[in-house]
């Protein structure tokens, strides 16, 4: 409940401010937006984001006083780090950093938490599982960027992707998913059916495909609903070999 009410109102949050901001505006290609639409206010967003942040607090002091205290750090930290991604004075994600933080918190904090919750220590195996589970929402991250490139530039957006460039995103794109099969099979030292997250390659060709093919604005929209698939079959997969080698 946690991690789903954080990246519910992370989403909100980043709705919110690029919709403010003026990135996400009429002349959008990726999916529809609230704020940027007109489809509702900003007031109402902000209502939505203050609701999720608050299931994530109240839920996470309730782990908190029965686990241990300093989570509620973690929790502070992260609700910061969601606001913080496109809001604020001086967002994170405007700098070209949000793949860092993505990293961080979708990957190695959600998933080495989970686990620190169940078994009261970190040990490598979640920091395996927790690494690939970031570069799945990392490959995310870049395929929206990549093709918001034009626009993002004209509003100062200076996300990873427009530093980079088109063509060393697609690079980077390519490098985020077959690393996070990768590590993810790396588990498989550990947990022998771990290889199961092979499995998502299978539904990440064609969106690589895609993005190798050079298309760029509106058709790079399936390649975020294929990257999106490929980081549900990965996770599941890889969900699965664990279980299956305990």
């Amino acid at each position: 409940m946690v991690s789903l009410a954080l990246q519910v109102g992370t989403n909100f949050a980043n709705d919110l401010s690029d919709g403010v901001r003026g990135a996400d505006g009429p002349d959008r290609v990726g999916p529809q937006r609230l704020v940027g639409s007109g489809l509702a206010t900003p007031a109402e967003v902000r209502l939505a984001v203050l609701i999720s942040f608050t299931v994530a607090a109240l839920v996470g002091l309730t782990i908190a006083v029965a686990v241990s205290l300093w989570l509620l750090l973690v929790g502070a930290v992260s609700i910061a780090a969601g606001w913080f991604y496109t809001g604020g004075p001086r967002p994170y994600g405007y700098l070209g950093l949000g793949e860092v933080f993505v990293f961080t918190f979708f990957g190695l904090v959600a998933t080495v938490g989970s686990a620190y919750l169940h078994q009261r220590q970190v040990t490598g195996l979640a920091v395996l599982a927790g690494a690939a589970v970031g570069l799945l929402a990392c490959s995310l991250l870049v395929a929206n960027n990549l093709r918001d490139i034009p626009t993002d530039s004209a509003v100062g957006k200076r996300t990873l992707a427009v530093r980079m460039g088109d063509r060393s995103t697609r690079v980077l794109f390519v490098v985020f998913i077959d690393g996070a099969l990768v590590v993810g099979s790396l588990c498989a030292l550990v947990r022998p059916w771990a290889l199961l997250t092979l499995v998502g390659g299978l539904a990440a060709g064609p969106a690589v495909r895609r993005v190798l093919a050079r298309t760029s604005g509106a058709a790079l929209v399936p390649v975020l609903v294929g990257t999106a698939r490929t980081q549900l079959v990965a996770g599941l997969m890889l969900a699965l070999g664990l279980a299956l080698s305990a």
